[in-house]
Parts: C-alpha cells; sequence; structure tokens
C-alpha cells in the first residue's frame, strides 16, 4: 500500500492562518473625517426628528445642565473659606465638575442649543438638511433648555437646596455675569460655544465610555475656567 505522506504547512500559509484566527483590530477613536461625517448625520436626524419629540430633549438637557450648575455652586460655595486667599481653587473646582451636564446630555440623546448650532448647519452644508432646520431648532431647543433649567430651578427653591454657601456663590456669579458690557458677553459667547461644539465631536470621536468623558471634560472645563459664557448655563 502507498504511503500517504503529512505536508507540512509552507511560512505563507502558517502567517495567513495566523492573521485569519487574530480578532480584528477596532480603533477606539474615530478619524476627523469619520467624525465629522458623523457629526453631519447626527444634524440630519435631529432635523428629521417631530417638534414635539425635539422640544422634549431640549427640556431634559436644560434640567441636566441644572444638575451640573447645582453641583458646581454647592461644591464650589463650600470651600468658599478654604479658597479666600487662592480664588483659583474656588474656580479650578467649579470648572472641574460643570462637564457633568454636558456628558449626561450628549449620553441620553438630549438637545442643547450651543451643541445644535453647529451639527445642524454641518448637516446643511453637507446637504443632508433644508437650510429652514437651523432655525427651526435652535429656536425650539432654546425655549426647551430655558424651560428645563427654570423647571430645574423652581425645584431647587422648593426643596430649600439654594441657602447658605451656594447660595453666596450663585448671586455672586449672577452678579458678576449681569453686570457685563452686551458686546463683550456676546464675543464670551462666540468663544465659549467654539469649545462646547469641541467637546460634542470630540464625543463623538471616541468609541468608549472613558473617551467620551475625556473628549468632554477639557473642552467645557476649559471655557468655565476661561470665564467664557453659555447660554443654557446661565439659565
Amino acid at each position: 500500500l502507498p504511503l500517504r505522506l503529512q505536508q507540512t504547512p509552507t511560512p505563507i500559509a502558517q502567517s495567513r492562518t495566523y492573521r485569519a484566527s487574530m480578532p480584528e483590530i477596532v480603533s477606539l477613536c474615530k478619524g476627523p473625517k469619520q467624525a465629522y461625517e458623523a457629526f453631519a448625520d447626527k444634524g440630519a436626524e435631529l432635523s428629521r426628528k417631530p417638534i414635539p419629540k425635539i422640544f422634549h430633549q431640549a427640556v431634559l438637557a436644560g434640567v441636566y445642565k441644572g444638575f451640573g450648575g447645582m453641583l458646581c455652586l454647592t461644591v464650589a460655595g463650600g470651600i468658599a473659606h478654604a479658597s479666600k486667599d487662592n480664588p483659583t481653587l474656588q474656580n479650578f473646582v467649579f470648572a472641574a465638575l460643570l462637564p457633568v451636564n454636558l456628558f449626561l446630555t450628549l449620553s441620553t440623546g438630549g438637545v442643547l442649543f450651543t451643541g445644535a448650532s453647529a451639527i445642524v448647519p454641518a448637516a446643511v452644508y453637507e446637504k443632508k438638511a433644508h437650510w429652514s432646520s437651523i432655525p427651526k431648532i435652535l429656536v425650539i431647543s432654546w425655549v426647551g433648555n430655558l424651560i428645563g433649567a427654570v423647571i430645574f430651578a423652581l425645584l431647587v427653591h422648593y426643596c430649600d437646596m439654594n441657602t447658605g454657601a451656594t447660595a453666596e456663590l450663585a448671586k455672586k456669579v449672577a452678579y458678576k455675569k449681569c453686570s457685563k458690557d452686551f458686546v463683550k458677553t456676546f464675543v464670551k459667547g462666540v468663544g465659549c460655544n467654539w469649545l462646547v461644539c469641541m467637546a460634542v465631536f470630540l464625543s463623538g470621536q471616541a468609541q468608549d465610555m472613558a473617551g467620551k468623558m475625556v473628549g468632554i471634560w477639557f473642552p467645557i472645563s476649559c471655557f468655565v475656567a476661561i470665564g467664557f459664557e453659555h447660554i443654557p448655563a446661565n439659565f
């Protein structure tokens, strides 16, 4: 009987088998081009949603802004004495905590006026949405954010949470913001929204939860520490 000899795989065949058995490597971060395309797609998706749904998501985003703002006022207000000789400490704590509101908003699908002002025009520019979507979304999100923030403020007042050091810091921040010149405040708003939109972009670029948190934290804490003005947060 003829003997059957077992063939030894060649190095090339072994290499192909090894590559075929390896799991596909997936990047945890999209490239700028992919991130921008997803950015515009998100704006197009928002433009197609019915008005009641957009309004509901905007109200929730306003409430989330309230959560973040109240967290900052409570913690930063509580270290007023510790930061008496070093005001930067209080400012840093405030800036470090505020990003939680945008993280809540983006993670749950909330519609924020500042973020919508970037994703919807991007969709229009890429011909994925009609230009009329820009004023429609901006008006609905602005009104919804305001109503959500007012609802949260009323709940905080009803629960007697805005008292003591928290109330003192709230009055200090509000007085500082309202006493500034209109044109300067407007320019500060432009600078703020630039960083907020960068946070939205970086959050979409990241593909895991930790990456999204980092992408949101740096731009948001940056605009707060610098002193820029954010419309929904000021509500």
